[in-house]
């Protein structure tokens, strides 16, 4: 058994924290900005110091791989043991933009630390989060007596994620064979809350577009043809009008084909979270709710598909007025989509709506920006299971689920490798990703340095593949 004793990891972790600490201070003060080309370099240092960190842990295997532009780092060490499970772990070591103007209070790349949080740029996102790694598996070897981890252990970290993974689904697809694995677990996520500690178990989908309208060859008088003429503006705001039916479901024919629908039992363990509505909405700057009948609030934002108009525009936007019939009009549209729904389809479906609407006399191009699939984790699947025992070991209490609303590249993951994605994320919404003064509470850190020392057991034990 490759069962890991909780005294010995805890053990393990109090002589080891501050050099663990230390040597993460030292990587958040790389300002690995992958969205500024001056940063180029620094990306490329942090990629070359993590690949160094992740031999030093024991890794047998690290390699800095290059894309179209900047370098992910992978790292592999086999567990020697046929049976066992391959689990690949997903982050980043890239980080979004910071300087001391923003607002911070100190340089967002001199890591310090304030009653028990760590301030930097890539503290809790993502640095932070996949550093704890090296020591869990450390933690994990050192209370089992093992020289290999329980499961053959990969790892992934991406250098462009903040940029939008421009080059991470062609980088995945050319080195599929060495990512082979048996589950992904994403480490570039969060909790409900430090007192609510949770398990993502899926993320929407995402596919977003815009359509061009064409009238008039020019703009025109709308006193001598108003009224006699399609008007590419007007056309555009009966789009938006028309995306949603009356109980705010999407109206688009074969929006809503697959949809897998939420069950009883995951509609109760959303309802079991201390969700405070007021206070939502006082995070998103808004003053009330309003969405698809028939369902709750996070219902809506984690589980139902939904569409948004993001912008509209079209003809004159200056002072005053100007009587016109605009030539041409815009409107962008986004789509997030949720497990069943396949964004190829949904494009169609949209383009086919698009043209049935418009009327003779309005010309039009849509042009979609790619796609992100949605990926969803069964809650009784074996991978999921063992994340909620490891995290209840750490915290000692209950894990609860969550799902996230946004999109990420973890869909491209699962889609390649045909794997089931989970997710160990121990940071919470105070921690400010991409806002100024970004920390990492400390205390939490641990506990997913724990929680990754106790899993790779759990997994060897309660999941053989062979």
């Amino acid at each position: 058994m490759s069962t890991t004793p909780d005294s010995a990891v805890r053990a393990y972790l109090a002589d080891h924290r501050e050099a663990f600490l230390d040597d993460l201070a030292e990587w958040l003060r790389i300002p690995s900005v992958s969205a500024d080309p001056e940063r180029a370099a620094d990306v490329r240092r942090s990629a070359e110091w993590l690949a160094a960190k992740l031999s030093g842990t024991g890794f047998l295997t690290t390699e800095i791989w290059e894309t179209e532009g900047l370098p992910a780092v992978f790292a592999e060490w086999p567990s020697g043991d046929p049976a066992a499970p391959t689990v690949l772990v997903y982050g980043h070591h890239d980080v979004q933009p910071a300087a001391r103007e923003d607002g911070w209070h100190t340089d967002p790349f001199e890591p310090h630390t304030v009653d028990g949080k760590l301030y930097a740029r890539g503290a809790a996102d993502d640095k932070g989060q996949v550093f704890f790694h090296t020591l869990g598996v450390r933690a994990h070897l050192a209370a089992t007596g093992r020289s290999a981890p329980a499961v053959n252990l990969k790892l992934l970290i991406e250098g462009e994620e903040e940029s939008g993974s421009p080059n991470f689904p062609a980088l995945i697809e050319k080195h599929a064979d060495r990512l082979a694995c048996d589950a992904v677990i994403v480490s570039d996520t969060g909790m409900w809350s430090r007192d609510t500690p949770t398990v993502c178990t899926g993320m929407r989908g995402l596919t977003d577009c815009q359509v061009d309208l064409y009238g008039p060859d020019q703009d025109i008088h709308s006193g001598s043809f108003g009224g006699a003429v399609p008007n590419p503006a007007t056309e555009a705001a009966r789009l938006a009008a028309a995306l949603h039916d009356a109980d705010r479901r999407v109206a688009v024919p074969g929006f809503y084909d697959g949809v897998i629908e939420l069950t009883d039992r995951e509609r109760e363990l959303f309802a079991e979270l201390p969700f405070d509505e007021e206070q939502w909405l006082r995070t998103a700057h808004s003053h009330a709710t309003l969405g698809e009948a028939g369902s709750t609030t996070l219902e809506r934002i984690w589980a139902r598909p939904t569409a948004e108009v993001n912008g509209i525009g079209g003809g004159y936007q200056g002072p005053g007025g100007k009587t016109i019939v605009p030539a041409a009009a815009q409107l962008k549209l986004s789509f997030r989509l949720v497990a069943g729904q396949d964004a190829a389809a949904v494009q169609q479906s949209v383009r086919d709506w698009v043209a049935d609407r418009l009327p003779a006399g309005i010309r039009h191009d849509i042009t979609f920006w790619g796609a992100t699939r949605p990926c969803l984790t069964p809650l009784d699947h074996p991978a999921l299971q063992s994340v909620v025992r490891a995290m209840e070991r750490a915290f000692e209490t209950k894990i609860r689920f969550t799902r996230e609303g946004g999109s990420g590249p973890a869909a491209d993951l699962q889609d390649v490798l045909g794997v089931p994605v989970l997710f160990l994320g121990i940071s919470v919404p105070s921690d400010g990703w991409h806002a100024p003064n970004e920390k990492v509470e400390l205390d939490l850190l641990m506990k997913g340095v724990e929680t990754a020392a106790y899993l790779w057991g759990d997994l060897a034990d309660t999941w053989r593949t062979a």
